[in-house]
């Protein structure tokens, strides 16, 4: 069983009784990078300048920075306290501590482009507290998954399972699948336009990172219910719906703050169709009915993104996972 087998036994892997979480872990190790391999200076030559980055570019930039330092840290902490003390498959074990290190490298991430653009730490790590969009962000998924943290939690029987799977749909399904996308397509519209490259192509690495962690929280979930037949009943669903529909708000009130005057020929409606786009694309992956039906705005977001690969991770060939000394981008 994923979950509810026995903890304490050494990691043995072998057998391997779920392939499908090793050819993650095996994915993930192909996709090696670190932020130091991204040359900054042309980053900050252009956020020293008066001339390169209008204030709405500049706005931008931090609130994803501040938003994205903030997130990892919870989402590590959410994998190395609750999640992986709850799944008990090795494999799927083995993977999410490799999980765990890619948000410290996530984090470090936040960290080399704060330092770079000598930016206030302050400024930057607060935001959580300040800007209200962000702080609702975290607050929902703090609170959605808090009754896993209780001491006394496990998941034993069908309503304590369903409230783990609260949790991985909080992380991420709602975390890392929708409240990351906004930010993400910010960033890489401002690499398409030549601004804030170095950023941009570590936001790109990070978001190679999250398709992975997304696909494998999506198999999680589907694996925990199929060993627990019964747990999908019609009101987990309807409630599952429901907390989607409510992060599609919190992340369309971010977009909007965020970007509240459009920046690069783009504006906040347009972000706010893209999760809108995005969360149907979640529904599915949960086997649950499309709510928005909203086309892609961003169409270009899927070449730089991993959005085609969540769905398909295992009918094509895993050619775009590389190291990231050699990763070509297209």
């Amino acid at each position: 069983m994923i979950i509810n087998s026995v903890k304490t036994d050494p990691n043995k892997i072998l057998p391997i009784r779920y392939p499908w979480a090793r050819q993650y872990y095996k994915a993930a190790i192909a996709n090696n990078w670190v932020p130091e391999e991204v040359s900054m200076q042309k980053d900050v030559e252009q956020w020293k300048s008066t001339r390169v980055l209008s204030d709405a570019e500049r706005r931008l930039v931090l609130y994803n920075l501040g938003f994205f330092s903030t997130a990892e840290s919870l989402t590590a902490n959410n994998i190395v306290l609750a999640v992986y003390h709850h799944v008990t498959s090795p494999e799927a074990r083995q993977y999410l501590l490799r999980q765990a290190f890619e948000e410290a490298i996530h984090t470090d991430t936040f960290i080399y482009g704060c330092d770079s653009l000598s930016l206030d730490p302050d400024e930057v790590y607060n935001m959580y507290i300040r800007i209200p969009s962000i702080a609702a962000k975290d607050a929902f998924v703090v609170e959605l998954t808090r009754t896993v943290f209780e001491p006394g939690f496990t998941t034993t029987g069908t309503a304590n399972i369903q409230r783990f799977l609260r949790d991985l749909v909080g992380f991420y399904v709602i975390m890392e699948g929708i409240f990351f996308y906004a930010g993400f397509a910010m960033m890489l519209a401002l690499r398409r336009q030549n601004k804030m490259v170095g950023l941009g192509e570590q936001f790109e690495y990070i978001m190679r990172d999250e398709s992975l962690h997304l696909a494998f929280g999506c198999d999680l979930i589907a694996t925990i219910g199929q060993e627990n037949p019964g747990v999908w009943t019609p009101e987990f669903k309807a409630e599952i719906d429901t907390l989607i529909q409510r992060a599609v708000v919190l992340e369309q009130a971010y977009a909007h703050e965020a970007c509240p005057d459009g920046v690069l020929g783009l504006n906040a409606a347009q972000f706010a169709a893209y999760v809108e786009y995005v969360a149907d694309r979640r529904l599915e992956r949960l086997g649950l009915p499309k709510r928005y039906q909203r086309e892609n705005p961003f169409p270009w977001m899927s070449q730089a993104t991993d959005l085609s690969k969540e769905k398909n991770f295992f009918e094509t060939r895993v050619t775009e996972y590389q190291a990231g000394a050699t990763l070509a981008w297209d």
